[in-house]
């Protein structure tokens, strides 16, 4: 079996810098020490989970982000917005986002040797409450735009009120760990060559259906170019 990490994203030079928290303890050879690695799993994705301690109790919520390599932050910024009633907006401690992205379902001849190909990124740290007018505005776009490439620019500008119900929370990019697996099965020498059990990888992507207009939508409305190229 041969793994490797196949990057689609422009060259990132600078190299992850894991903490005690963050460094592989358990199936080191998937880890990937590129910062590279995490631009593809941040690039890559559409969703998060975000892992936070409310009132004592451990939660982990699948939201929305957006992130900035040249943001104010260490290594970057990721950003995260919500309701400013949200009490997982306002955490007790540190926070844990995490991004998974599934590339494949790897099936071998044994159950023990089943497992997934995919592309996983962690960052942890204090995350700060943005409060810049424009830092907000660029975040909630990038959000957007992270769901949508290009979406941004053909909305109305968020209104006062919008902004005051918003709470835009900022993580620093820089401590941050990454694993991917690519390949196929890693089946036993001694069950190789008793094929009455297939063996293989069922690729798994991302895919979306033709876009359905609202029904109060005007009908002179066309499909714009950053939508249908989506599909």
């Amino acid at each position: 079996m041969t793994d490797s990490v196949v990057l689609t994203v422009p060259a990132v030079t600078a190299p992850l810098s894991p903490t005690a928290r963050t460094t592989h303890k358990r199936a080191r050879h998937h880890g990937v020490a590129e910062r590279a690695a995490l631009v593809d799993v941040l690039q890559s994705a559409k969703l998060c989970h975000m892992g936070v301690t409310v009132g004592g109790v451990p939660m982990v919520f699948p939201t929305a982000y957006g992130f900035d390599l040249d943001g104010p932050d260490r290594g970057g910024s990721i950003y995260l917005h919500g309701s400013v009633a949200s009490r997982s907006l306002a955490p007790d401690s540190e926070i844990c986002i995490t991004i998974t992205i599934l590339d494949g379902l790897v099936l071998a001849r044994s159950g023990f040797h089943h497992s997934m190909n995919y592309r996983s990124g962690i960052v942890v740290g204090s995350p700060r409450v943005v409060t810049d007018g424009d830092e907000r505005v660029k975040a909630l776009d990038l959000i957007v735009d992270q769901v949508v490439p290009g979406r941004s620019q053909h909305l109305r500008d968020h209104t006062r009120k919008e902004m005051a119900a918003t709470v835009v929370l900022a993580l620093p990019l820089y401590e941050a760990s990454v694993k991917a697996r690519a390949g196929g099965p890693g089946d036993d020498a001694a069950d190789i060559g008793v094929e009455t059990v297939w063996a293989g990888v069922v690729p798994a992507s991302t895919h979306f259906g033709e876009p359905i207009p609202s029904e109060d939508l005007d009908s002179s409305v066309e499909l714009p170019e950053h939508i249908s190229t989506m599909v």
